[in-house]
């Protein structure tokens, strides 16, 4: 596992706007490890995992989102290294919660 991953909540205009499929595409094109998934309370939560220079050009496009979504907020929090340990390789859309 890569030595760099941060754990996001993404608030704003973000569910119902295809955010999560945005950003799943974008992940795997920064070839990127961690998951996304929506939350019962409207945000969206992340993991990004990778490359330190690479994790923070996605955060910098999670800022902004696709087209229809409307971001608010974007709250950060930087793993340590038994969390970076549980992110499997990949990139992986969750069940939301």
């Amino acid at each position: 596992m890569s030595g760099y991953g941060i754990r996001v909540i993404i608030s704003g205009n973000v569910q119902g706007v295809a955010y999560r499929a945005w950003a799943a595409s974008k992940a795997d094109e920064l070839a990127l490890n961690g998951w996304i998934r929506n939350l019962s309370d409207g945000t969206v939560e992340a993991v990004f995992a990778g490359d330190r220079a690479v994790v923070e050009a996605m955060l910098e496009e999670c800022e902004v989102g696709p087209l229809n979504a409307r971001v608010e907020k974007v709250d950060r929090h930087v793993l340590d290294g038994d969390e970076l340990k549980e992110i499997e390789d990949g990139f992986y859309t969750r069940a939301s919660i």
